[in-house]
């Protein structure tokens, strides 16, 4: 089976359960914000599923030592990194372990944490039963890419902050940091005694052939003071299941998260576990063909955006996001904006700049195709109006 049959029919999702389809219902809109793909799951990741639903008894389950030695084997074979099995936490979903990781910082006496904008949203906002100061810097534009301001950064830190939260690959701007980025973050986290907790969600969807660093996997120094949270879900397209896990070498960190779990955030199911031991296992031929598709919308929004005067993009590294700078549109909401043309992006200010909006391209390309149609038509009308 070839891309465009793989991932090219469509499937009608506005009839179902969706949040990211819902939010539109009987409006002409067409839903390109939340980080939910429309592509059907890989059929062994459906089989695995099924099965498991088939033996009738779902009851509760238990760890999986052969899931561990998957992540293991993943982890090795995709970032030159070595883990062990023990290392490795199943956590329902990674926000808790964003939120795992402050409280961890909280119990130490430094209840504030900092992480670089623009960024999805949870890297600033902390759960409600955490009190804590958030703090941020800026990843800043640098040519067709971006960079961290450290020196911003740096400015920033006080005694209070204990934990970094870093973003790689980075929602929303799609940059996957060298080796050399990480090391000047990671000695600066060093120096400041800093938990360092890497949301690596989208680490397996890069489209421009660069190599993922785990920031941990840099040395011992680092890795001891790291939690490295991933999932199978954004990869996959399997969000709903709510399966994450921390890669956590240092054992007393480790053991932290652990009772910081215990009674407050729940076990992942059984059917996440199997879904992820399935996707592991079986879903590489899947993962790569999606990016190929996903490589090709990118191309297309690289494409139809360079003909809209107003509109600009760096291209993505990784992700299925695109971050599209309107600043030339001078609007107050943007992403209200682009509603009333019939598109639903993610609105920049969410992730801490209001002169960008967010769309998601992990959708068919004919839909992909009449979101860029009507942005152009929004684009052209507000440029004209600004002209008269």
């Amino acid at each position: 089976m070839n891309v465009d049959q793989l991932f090219g029919p469509e499937i009608d999702r506005s009839e179902s359960d969706s949040i990211k389809w819902k939010r539109y219902k009987s409006k002409d809109i067409l839903p390109m914000w939340v980080a939910d793909m429309d592509f059907q799951v890989a059929p062994e990741i459906l089989n695995a599923i099924k099965q498991r639903v088939e033996h009738g008894v779902l009851g509760y389950g238990s760890d999986s030592l052969e899931l561990r030695k998957l992540i293991v084997k993943h982890c090795e074979h995709h970032y030159n990194w070595v883990i062990e099995p023990e290392w490795i936490v199943f956590t329902p979903g990674l926000v808790k372990g964003l939120n795992l990781a402050r409280a961890i910082s909280v119990n130490k006496g430094r209840p504030g944490d900092i992480t670089a904008l623009p960024v999805y949203p949870h890297l600033v906002r902390h759960a409600p039963i955490l009190e804590m100061d958030s703090h941020q810097f800026y990843a800043k534009a640098n040519g067709d890419s971006w960079s961290l301001d450290l020196a911003g950064m740096e400015k920033l830190l006080n005694p209070d902050i204990g934990v970094m939260l870093l973003c790689n690959p980075h929602n929303p701007i799609g940059k996957v940091y060298s080796r050399e980025e990480l090391q000047a973050l990671a000695k600066l986290c060093v120096k400041h005694d800093l938990i360092i907790c890497s949301d690596d969600i989208h680490c397996d969807l890069i489209l421009n052939g660069k190599q993922h660093t785990p920031i941990a996997s840099l040395g011992d120094d680092v890795a001891q003071r790291s939690i490295t949270l991933m999932a199978p879900s954004k990869t996959f397209n399997v969000p709903g299941l709510d399966m994450a896990f921390a890669i956590i070498p240092n054992i007393k960190m480790r053991t932290q998260y652990a009772k910081l779990m215990d009674g407050l955030v729940g076990h992942v199911n059984i059917i996440g576990m199997h879904a992820a031991t399935a996707a592991f296992e079986f879903g590489e031929s899947w993962r790569l063909q999606l990016i190929e598709y996903l490589k090709e919308n990118h191309q297309l929004i690289l494409d139809r955006v360079k003909t809209m005067r107003g509109v600009s993009m760096r291209p993505a590294e990784a992700t299925y996001l695109a971050w599209l700078d309107v600043s030339s549109l001078q609007l107050d909401n943007p992403q209200r904006y682009f509603e009333t043309f019939g598109v639903g992006l993610s609105s920049g200010s969410e992730f801490g700049d209001n002169n960008y909006v967010r769309l998601n391209f992990g959708c068919q390309r004919p839909l992909l195709n009449e979101a860029l149609d009507r942005i152009e038509r929004a684009v052209v009308e507000r440029m004209a109006s600004l002209e008269e």
